[in-house]
């Protein structure tokens, strides 16, 4: 290979070791073309998966700063760049391993870490992006449930004592009706007060002026 493609393929591999949620490095030694093609169908979209020389692809890890890849890469070496659900990935390798024993997972890099094979395993044993999504969303609902349920009980509550307090009323009026009423005066006293200070006046003015005639 020229240089020029070289230092081409270098940044190509760099680039997708930094923008990939996570990398799967496999031996594929025995396996046949048709054997990659399907291998490349059943992990769909969410990853792409190509040989590369290990030789460049040890340039473009240390360049991407990722340590540690150097023993794994020896023999045959095909990159799974994943890019969508990590979860899918691995179990897709892992499967088609289980069918094609030619294929070996390596190692693995997520986060800037390197992974064993083991660790690669165990990531799918994670449950898929659209699994939690459907966990979170049930949670969410769930507590919505519980928050308007929490709202509504206090006012279903306050409804339900005005309605006793309504029906109370209408079998007992006095219950309500004579609350706070002002207090009921009595006419015939009212108009004896209004009546009787006219005459107190005129007596005080008799009383007055028969004194002055005295003195």
């Amino acid at each position: 290979m020229a240089r020029p493609d070289k230092a081409a393929s270098v940044a190509d591999l760099k680039e997708q070791f930094a923008s990939s949620a996570a990398v799967v490095l496999t031996e594929y030694r025995g396996l046949k073309v048709k054997d990659l093609k399907e291998l490349r169908r059943s992990l769909g979209a969410d990853a792409t998966y190509a040989v590369a020389k290990n030789t460049l692809t040890t340039i473009a890890a240390r360049e991407a700063g990722i340590e540690g890849l150097d023993d794994t890469l020896s023999g045959p070496t095909a990159i799974a760049f994943i890019n969508g659900d990590v979860a899918n990935v691995a179990k897709g390798l892992r499967d088609f391993a289980k069918a094609h024993p030619a294929l070996i997972i390596k190692a693995g890099v997520m986060d800037g870490r390197v992974l064993d094979a083991a660790a690669v395993a165990k990531l799918a044993d994670l449950e898929s992006r659209e699994v939690l999504l459907a966990k979170l969303a049930g949670a969410l609902q769930a507590n919505l449930s519980r928050a308007v349920y929490l709202i509504a009980a206090p006012l279903s509550k306050a409804a339900r004592v005005l309605g006793a307090l309504e029906q109370s009323a209408t079998e007992n009026p006095s219950l309500i009706g004579g609350a706070g009423s002002a207090p009921v005066v009595d006419q015939a006293q009212d108009n004896a007060d209004d009546s009787s200070a006219p005459q107190a006046a005129e007596a005080a003015d008799t009383t007055d002026a028969a004194s002055a005639a005295t003195e």
